[in-house]
């Protein structure tokens, strides 16, 4: 009996490991996507004066090749653009809204993401 605990029990380690690393991967590539829309909402390369003011379609498409590199697929309809603010002095709220699938034996849970460039609330 005393084996047959000790495999039930690795195997339990092993599954709540996998799930613990899944888990802890999505939330990091999340933060850090959070993280770049930070940045991107800032224009600091267009305040000053590197590269031209970009619109809502540049904004969406850096912001896919950014979430590429966190592996995260978007698309343009999941990703939102407001601008307020003057011409001069602009203000960009971006939003993301997507799904990331974790994995488990026999079957898949999916976790709900929304990151902002405002940050958590």
């Amino acid at each position: 009996m005393g084996k047959v605990t000790t495999i039930l029990f690795c195997a339990f380690l092993i599954l709540f490991a996998s799930i613990v690393w899944q888990v802890a991967a999505c939330e990091l590539a999340n933060y850090e996507l959070q993280d770049e829309l930070k940045d991107t909402a800032t224009l600091n390369s267009w305040r000053i004066g590197l590269t031209p003011p970009r619109s809502d379609d540049d904004l969406r498409q850096s912001i896919i090749d950014k979430a590429r590199t966190h592996n995260i697929k978007l698309s343009p309809s999941q990703i939102v653009v407001q601008r307020s603010g003057t011409e001069e002095s602009p203000v960009v709220f971006l939003a993301v809204d997507y799904k990331a699938r974790i994995i488990l034996p026999g079957f898949a849970v999916t976790i709900r993401f929304r990151p902002t460039s405002r940050g958590p609330r």
